[in-house]
């Protein structure tokens, strides 16, 4: 599928997604307007620029259409106002509040794991499905993972639940029915589907990979 009136909407679904669960971890945080603002639209739009640079893509897409960070900054002042109003409830219902940041940040990893895969396949990397599927999982992850690097936290995708697992799939998903020229509706919306419903089954179930048990180093 070639960008067009399709992708920008899928995209700009998944700048808001990102951008929510960004501002969201930044208020769990107590950072102010500005901090939350940051942390938004680099969640929103950090995955995309670590996807172009890779591509060799220049300037981002960020820097060639301002309606993404736009995006991002409007959805991003929007979560504040929203936190600001449901602050009580968010600080009694810690449950409640994980639970929003990991739906939307599904959402936005479903999306650009999807639409990164579209575009190194775009760009002429048919023939190389490492690269395509890399660059889709990297779009997808990217950006959550600048966001907990700022929040000053280990990066979710490292230690919790199935995410960059859920990610692969759903690229790979994607690049197999685009190389069979599957009908790009098609192709496009279940790929998407899959990733998130991955995620979010295994945050529902907390379903992870296998970990080393904890290790526990007795004092002297």
């Amino acid at each position: 599928m070639k960008f067009g009136t399709e992708i920008l909407v899928i995209e700009l679904i998944g700048i808001i997604a990102f951008a929510v669960s960004g501002a969201l971890v930044a208020m769990k945080k107590h950072f102010d307007l500005f901090g939350i603002i940051v942390l938004g639209v680099i969640t929103a739009v950090g995955g995309g620029a670590v996807r172009d640079l890779i591509l060799g893509i220049n300037p981002p897409a960020m820097f060639q259409n301002s309606l993404y960070v736009f995006v991002a900054f409007l959805t991003s002042v929007a979560a504040f106002g929203f936190g600001t109003l449901a602050a009580i409830k968010l600080k009694k219902n810690r449950k409640f509040f994980i639970d929003i940041v990991n739906f939307f940040d599904a959402i936005g990893l479903g999306v650009f794991a999807v639409t990164g895969t579209n575009t190194a396949l775009i760009n002429g990397h048919e023939g190389n499905a490492f690269l395509a599927i890399f660059v889709g999982v990297v779009t997808g992850i990217g950006g959550g993972m600048l966001r907990d690097i700022l929040a000053g936290k280990i990066p979710f995708v490292l230690y919790k639940d199935i995410y960059a697992s859920a990610a692969i799939i759903g690229a790979s998903i994607y690049y197999v029915m685009y190389i069979n020229k599957v009908n790009s509706f098609v192709s496009v919306s279940s790929s998407i589907l899959v990733t998130i419903l991955i995620r979010l089954l295994a945050t529902f179930y907390h379903l992870g990979l296998p970990k080393i048990p904890a290790i526990k180093i007795p004092k002297k």
